[in-house]
């Protein structure tokens, strides 16, 4: 395939955040993109339009501006469920997020299936959001909470998990798409094999995946998939959780209150139709149809163009991490293994110190934990520098984070 860069070499004229002054007046790059994106003008603009020109509630009246809001809202869910290839549109749930949609499954099915002496397996280098809830539930149901360990190249060691389906005690595998860390592609496929063959539902955390390469759920076969739309160019507190539809009419409501129900009396409440039986209350309208407009944008793109520019970026700053001294990269240096992130320490300087002297060229990049704390003790860190890319992220962006690891190296004498 050929270069990406005349593809996106406009693309930074959209991000209105991109031509900021930071710092004593320098220009802002931004490598921060595995916490949350920037947002271009198009998807600033439809918010602005439907607080403008459409604000109302949704699926509950019958004058112009709720009907507007409400087929808003809708084209947004069609939108979302096209780009990941959902069949079913009553199995896209909007939550606020990946983090939501992981404790909405360990809460309304987790706690119907899991029982004491049971397993549920995840991985090291999960987020927390894919730890703490089963943690919870574990701990609550006297269960236990196992994990797919890895090498040290940063891919999973299947073997554990093969020891763990061999018990017959396992009830759920879940795991990341993509480590937020270390940019390790998961093989989902091979592992959602192994689980099927074993009987046992898998739930996949695609918050780091999603924007970055082209997902079709249709194929995947996992039973539970969450994402973000924040990661992805849309707003902040709005996301996605989809569940099989088999598995959903099993499942009992989240959140109790309007919208979900269908008829409320005393002493007794029916449901209402999927999707709308977990999206109690109002929603978050119009950061849905934000949504829908960063789905719009990245479907013009492409995503198989999204995924050419971030291997072809990658691969160009591996090249040049490599030659600053005392730089060590974590994860696999396969470049068709990994995502555009960049996690390394350097030399005896703290990430902070890092970050802090980075900060001062303008540059926006991430350390501390990145609430993958159990990825840090596999590490033996307590922490690193990160350094995540999007689509408006060109060479010299890298070319200036490389200049400032220099400028790290020389005032730590390295």
């Amino acid at each position: 395939m050929q270069s990406t860069e005349s593809l996106f070499e406009n693309i930074r004229k959209d991000f209105p955040i991109l031509t900021r002054k930071v710092r004593d007046n320098k220009s802002l790059v931004y490598l921060d993109n595995a916490s949350t994106t920037q947002k271009p003008n198009q998807v600033i603009d439809a918010i602005t339009d439907y607080y403008r020109n459409h604000n109302a509630n949704i699926h509950r009246a019958v004058y112009a501006l709720a009907e507007e809001s409400t087929e808003a809202y809708e084209t947004a869910r069609d939108k979302i469920a096209n780009f990941v290839n959902v069949k079913n549109r009553q199995e896209l749930i909007f939550v606020r997020g990946t983090t939501e949609a992981i404790n909405l499954v360990a809460y309304a099915w987790g706690r119907p299936h899991i029982n004491e002496g049971d397993i549920i397996v995840t991985t090291e280098y999960e987020h927390h959001s894919n730890i703490v809830p089963w943690q919870l539930l574990t701990q609550e149901k006297r269960a236990k909470l196992e994990y797919i360990g890895m090498d040290d190249d940063g891919q999973l060691i299947l073997d554990d998990l093969d020891k763990y389906l061999a018990t017959g005690k396992v009830k759920l595998v879940t795991f990341s798409l993509m480590s937020n860390v270390l940019g390790t592609i998961t093989d989902a496929e091979k592992i959602i094999e192994k689980c099927k063959a074993a009987g046992v539902p898998t739930l996949i955390d695609g918050a780091q995946a999603v924007p970055h390469m082209k997902v079709d759920l249709d194929t995947l076969g996992c039973d539970f998939f969450a994402f973000s739309g924040h990661k992805m160019l849309a707003p902040t507190g709005i996301g996605v959780l989809w569940v099989r539809k088999s598995v959903l009419q099993t499942m009992s409501p989240f959140h109790g209150g309007g919208d979900m129900i269908r008829e409320v009396h005393k002493y007794e409440t029916t449901w209402n139709d999927l999707p709308y039986k977990f999206e109690a209350g109002t929603p978050n309208i119009a950061d849905v149809i934000g949504f829908g407009a960063a789905i719009d944008y990245l479907t013009k793109i492409g995503m198989d163009n999204v995924r050419q520019h971030e291997i072809e970026l990658t691969k160009y700053a591996i090249e040049e991490f490599s030659k600053v001294p005392g730089l060590k990269i974590y994860g696999t240096k396969d470049i068709t293994k990994r995502g555009g992130v960049i996690s390394f320490n350097f030399a005896d300087v703290h990430p902070h110190d890092v970050a802090q002297i980075i900060d001062e060229q303008g540059i926006a990049l991430r350390s501390g934990h990145h609430c993958a704390q159990v990825l840090m003790e596999r590490l033996d860190v307590a922490a690193t520098s990160r350094a995540s890319f999007y689509i408006y992220n060109t060479k010299k962006d890298v070319d200036a984070l490389i200049d400032s690891l220099n400028t790290v190296a020389k005032v730590f004498k390295l």
